[in-house]
């Protein structure tokens, strides 16, 4: 081949797999938009400590914090200092005291609390403020709020100990921190605190963070760590679980002695979850793209923990017979769904997930996998009339999504008459009937003119 030839031939390669990278690309973006959507205009807490801060990565996460703000983001930040506090006492020559991982904070201590915290804030307020033309914050204009809004108290003395300038969280003065969110600032919280007597406290991270979370009623509480979430006991990552089981891992770190910031990780986690915060996550300050694949990707990256509910879905078992047929029936009678027998229901009741509150039935779904197809019909969705608000269908849907994944299914589909709207909200697309399995393709009602709608499970 000649030389001109092999250059062009190079060149097309070079404009072929830039254009493969601008479409993947836009439909990535395309599949944030709903997750961008969602956020705008909710409140989030950030909660990192002084590691992350010493990080390389922690410029990358200031970019990202500066983009959630830029797509409408609420943010509070609380920023932790235990390294830099550690240092500067060195540096002063204090002699560090603690007592059941507690640090007491006697006056030359809080010379060096004050000096780290102070300095790590005005950090911050500096990487926030970055503007350059080939920064990723170009004009950005974030505009950072600090301020006395966390009143604390003194711990006092316990068990013959005095903490002296070591306190708690008293309360978070809200009615100011919203004020500055309303007008678009960025609030930026130290672990510090000050008293109505004019006194300075050194606070614990996890406390600022999670009264804060509390008090704004935040939509969500995202913390960092060394890790990529929260780990089991194995050492491998969970994707998703509820506050209860964040209690249990909590139990077994404590029975592994693991160390002391990990479980004030775990307590602030299911504190926030208990008392009112619906979602919090946990990612890697040294990933560069965490927090955003974290927010705005099905899968995420770390770990989300979601506030318990009373109600809880469960696989069905031979008991739920009864309960589901008093669900289906009504609907039933409409025609909106085919009859099932309650011999056919016995037979087939380990297909179905069940949503119960107090015990009882308010929910239903089921799945009847085509392995070849590696496609699962979705079928006898039910919710009970009263139950209707809330997420209850999306996170239903959501389960089963799951149970069709541990079966190594790839699609979803489902025939509709009268909810092929609703479908369609959960990400369903309307298709048509040759795109069935050919086994369930064979089986359709023609009568029923039934609608076809599809979903891919990622």
């Amino acid at each position: 081949m000649p030389a001109s030839h092999a250059r062009q031939q190079l060149s097309q390669n070079a404009n072929t797999e830039k254009s493969e990278k601008n479409q993947d690309y836009v439909k990535w973006f395309r599949n944030a938009a709903p997750y961008i959507n969602a956020h705008r205009g909710k409140t989030v807490v950030l909660m990192f400590g002084g590691e992350a801060v010493l990080h390389p990565n922690f410029a990358n996460i200031i970019h990202d914090i500066a983009l959630l703000r830029s797509l409408g983001v609420k943010l509070v930040i609380v920023h932790g200092a235990r390294p830099q506090i550690a240092e500067r006492a060195d540096l002063l020559g204090v002699d560090q005291q603690f007592e059941r991982h507690l640090r007491i904070t006697d006056p030359k201590t809080l010379m060096a609390v004050k000096d780290a915290t102070g300095s790590l804030r005005v950090h911050i307020e500096a990487l926030l403020t970055t503007g350059l033309a080939n920064s990723p914050m170009h004009g950005a204009q974030i505009r950072v709020s600090t301020g006395n809004f966390v009143i604390a108290r003194p711990i006092g003395v316990k068990e013959g100990v005095d903490y002296q300038h070591t306190g708690l969280v008293r309360r978070i003065d809200t009615e100011a921190i919203n004020r500055q969110l309303d007008y678009g600032s960025i609030v930026l919280l130290s672990p510090v605190g000050y008293s109505t007597t004019g006194e300075v406290f050194n606070l614990a991270l996890e406390d600022v963070a999670t009264q804060t979370a509390i008090s704004l009623g935040a939509d969500k509480l995202i913390t960092f760590t060394e890790d990529d979430g929260l780990l089991d006991t194995d050492g491998s990552l969970i994707r998703s679980c509820s506050v209860g089981k964040v209690k249990e891992l909590l139990d077994a770190y404590g029975k592994q002695e693991v160390d002391h910031v990990r479980q004030l990780l775990l307590r602030a986690i299911i504190q926030s979850g208990e008392n009112g915060v619906e979602r919090c996550h946990c990612v890697s300050y040294q990933s560069d793209t965490a927090l955003l694949q974290e927010l705005f990707t099905r899968d995420g990256a770390g770990t989300l923990i979601a506030k318990d509910h009373k109600e809880h879905i469960a696989t069905a078992s031979i008991d739920d017979v009864g309960g589901i047929l008093e669900l289906i029936q009504p609907l039933e009678e409409e025609g909106v769904l085919v009859r099932r027998s309650r011999k056919l229901l016995e037979t087939e009741i380990d297909r179905f997930i069940v949503l119960k509150k107090e015990e009882v039935i308010i929910a239903c779904a089921a799945l009847y996998p085509y392995p070849e197809a590696k496609a699962g019909e979705l079928a006898c969705v039910v919710i009970h009339p009263d139950y209707r608000k809330g997420n209850r269908g999306e996170r239903l849907i959501a389960a089963v999504e799951a149970f069709a994944k541990r079966q190594k299914l790839e699609q979803l589909f489902v025939l509709t008459t009268v909810s092929g709207h609703w479908f369609r909200e959960q990400g369903f697309i309307e298709t048509s009937i040759d795109e069935l399995p050919e086994e369930k393709k064979q089986m359709y009602n023609y009568q029923r003119k039934s609608k076809v709608l599809v979903k891919g499970i990622a």
